[in-house]
């Protein structure tokens, strides 16, 4: 075997010995992950009253040119302008827009979108799409589930914190004492809040570790070499590509990875528990997404972490890993349990906020979930804020957010409404199969 030869087996078998690897099936009743385009402009979607219809825009503005100058020259002004196209597509290509084909036969409007909301017929504005790969396909990134990984692992250590040694100047009483003397100090704001769990905590949980291979210490540079996260490999998932599968007993057709243009309602509650409608935003979301991801550790790399305050490492095993991030779920799904018990049914803003179904869908006692991800998991799914004091947790929202003194932090949720103009789906909670 030549050198190269010689290598690739060496590192196969290296992988077969140390690597555990499991293929994770994951699903979830509604999911949107945002991507490096926020919003999408008025001329990259058209709508009527049930439909919204992304367009080629190659495909689009060869026909446009091929129809008329005068049309694609309107279509560049209008691009510039940040309008709707509706007008010029009736103008150019008569009633039968939404059918239309290139020259060279692609359709101008392969994507087409249910639009749900509250109000039927509604027309949508500043449509948040979901993250696509690059071949144009939603997905969802390996970093976003490792970085709901890390949240889970950060949670499981304080909250266990005599079990694994975890130092005493990072359990959750000093965090407090820390976090109440920034306040005090007007040293906690928007800008940077981002970065006060690194200081508080995430550097020592994950980062504070020196490197031992082979009985030899392993000299590093930067913090990034001695998180021990290192050694769990997340990939993206597979595409979230729409697919019908048909029920043999019954001849039921079920819909998976449909995407979705769909409202979400903003809503918090008043002192008296009435709900209170806040705002509408529109996103694409993906209902009943079904997909797979690979979830690895490299067992021997784990062993080279060995933390400078000797905490102890929380798992050995991606079904420990997993059990981790079922324990952060219960937590979460706990706490809106209790959130959305409270929350009185009400008319307000013209808006009727009916949360019977999102009652319902909290009902059962165990969280039948293993983590949240993406829009709506909030500051609950993001942070390690379960473990605070509710006090302390509403003023640090009130400094770093929108203020709301005297009420539980976070006072609002995202909610999600259905086909039938109700307020149903609660999105980004995702189960895991191995």
């Amino acid at each position: 075997m030549t050198k190269s030869e010689t290598a690739v087996v060496s590192y196969q078998s290296y992988k077969e010995e140390n690597y555990e690897s499991k293929t994770i099936q994951l699903s979830s009743p509604m999911l949107h992950i945002g991507g490096e385009v926020s919003r999408l402009n008025p001329f990259e979607y058209v709508q009527t009253s049930s439909k919204v219809y992304l367009p080629h825009q190659e495909a689009l503005a060869k026909t446009l040119h091929r129809q008329s100058a005068k049309f694609i020259d309107d279509y560049v002004d209008t691009i510039e302008k940040r309008q709707n196209i509706d007008g010029l597509l009736k103008q150019a290509l008569g009633e039968d827009w939404i059918t239309a084909k290139s020259p060279d036969g692609i359709p101008i409007f392969p994507d087409i979108r249910p639009k749900w909301t509250l109000e039927e017929g509604q027309r949508v504005t500043d449509i948040r799409p979901m993250i696509r790969n690059g071949m144009g396909q939603l997905y969802i990134p390996g970093s976003s589930i490792k970085g709901a990984i890390r949240t889970a692992i950060a949670y499981y250590l304080l909250k266990h914190a005599e079990k694994y040694k975890v130092p005493n100047s990072h359990r959750v009483s000093a965090i407090e004492e820390q976090l109440r003397s920034k306040l005090d100090n007007n040293q906690i704001n928007n800008r940077n809040k981002s970065s006060l769990d690194d200081d508080l905590f995430i550097n020592n949980l994950f980062t504070n570790y020196s490197l031992h291979y082979q009985g030899k210490n392993i000299p590093t540079r930067n913090i990034q070499n001695t998180d021990f996260l290192r050694a769990i490999k997340v990939s993206d998932s597979q595409p979230l590509i729409r697919k019908t599968v048909t029920v043999k007993k019954t001849g039921k057709k079920l819909f998976y990875n449909v995407p979705i243009i769909a409202e979400t309602i903003v809503s918090s509650h008043f002192e008296d528990f009435n709900a209170k409608y806040r705002a509408s935003i529109f996103a694409e979301v993906v209902y009943q997404a079904k997909t797979e991801f690979t979830l690895k550790i490299d067992h021997d790399m784990l062993s080279w972490f060995k933390h400078n305050q000797g905490m102890k490492l929380p798992f050995n095993s991606i079904a420990e890993l997993l059990k981790i991030c079922q324990e952060f779920a219960q937590e979460q799904w706990d706490g809106e349990y209790d959130y959305w018990q409270n929350i009185r049914n009400r008319r307000h803003r013209d808006f009727n906020l009916d949360f019977d179904l999102i009652r319902d869908f909290y009902e059962k006692e165990k969280c039948p979930y293993a983590l949240r991800l993406g829009w709506g998991s909030g500051m609950n799914g993001t942070t390690i804020d379960w473990l605070l004091t509710d006090g302390l947790r509403s003023e640090i929202r009130d400094v770093c957010g929108i203020k709301s003194p005297g009420f539980q932090a976070p006072k609002s949720r995202r909610t999600i409404v259905n086909s039938r103009q109700e307020i149903r789906y609660v999105p980004g909670w995702t189960k895991f199969t191995v």
